[in-house]
C-alpha cells in the first residue's frame, strides 16, 4: 500500500468530530480549578460545561418551547439571541441559564410582535445565522397560530425596582 502525502497526518489526533477551531483564552485561576474537576482536559471541560447549560447537539433545548405552568397554562421560552435585542421594546427575562420569558410593555398588541419579527427577518445580517433565522421562525409561526385560533393571551407579572 502507497501512502499519499495527504494521507499522513503529523500531531495529535483531533479531540472533537467536527469543526473546531484553536483558541487561547485567559481565565481565573478559581474557574480553571473548577473545570480541572469537571474534566482534566480543559478543551473536554469546557464542551461539558457549555453542552450543560446550553444543551447537546441533540437539542436539550429548543429555541423557542412552551414550557406547562399551569394545566392548560403554557408559557413561552425562548433561548438566547441577538435578533431579539434589536427589538428594544422587547424585554427577557431570565429564568435559568439560556432560558428567557418574554416580555412586552403594557397596551402592545401582540400583531406588533409579530411585526416586528417579520421585520427581523428581512435583516440581511441576521439571515447568515441559522439559529436566529430558527427563533425567529419558530416564534412566528408560535404566535401566529396561537394567535388564530385565540389561545394566545397577555398576563401581567409582578416586578420590584430595585434601583
Amino acid at each position: 500500500m502507497v501512502i499519499k502525502d495527504k494521507d499522513v497526518r503529523s500531531g495529535r489526533p483531533p479531540k472533537f468530530r467536527e469543526p473546531h477551531h484553536p483558541v487561547t483564552m485567559t481565565l481565573p485561576k478559581r474557574i480553571l480549578d473548577q473545570l480541572a474537576q469537571i474534566d482534566p482536559d480543559r478543551a473536554q471541560a469546557v464542551v461539558k460545561v457549555t453542552e450543560a447549560v446550553f444543551g447537546t447537539d441533540r437539542g436539550r433545548f429548543k429555541p423557542v418551547e412552551l414550557v406547562e405552568m399551569a394545566p392548560g397554562k403554557s408559557l413561552i421560552v425562548v433561548g438566547p439571541s441577538k435578533a431579539l435585542d434589536q427589538i428594544s421594546w422587547l424585554k427577557r427575562i431570565e429564568i435559568s441559564y439560556t432560558r428567557y420569558l418574554l416580555s412586552v410593555p403594557l397596551g402592545t398588541p401582540i400583531e406588533a410582535l409579530e411585526v416586528a419579527l417579520l421585520d427581523l427577518l428581512q435583516n440581511p445580517r441576521l439571515s447568515e445565522s441559522e439559529y436566529e433565522n430558527s427563533i425567529l421562525h419558530d416564534l412566528i409561526n408560535l404566535i401566529g397560530n396561537q394567535r388564530r385560533n385565540l389561545h394566545l393571551s397577555k398576563e401581567e407579572i409582578l416586578i420590584i425596582n430595585t434601583h
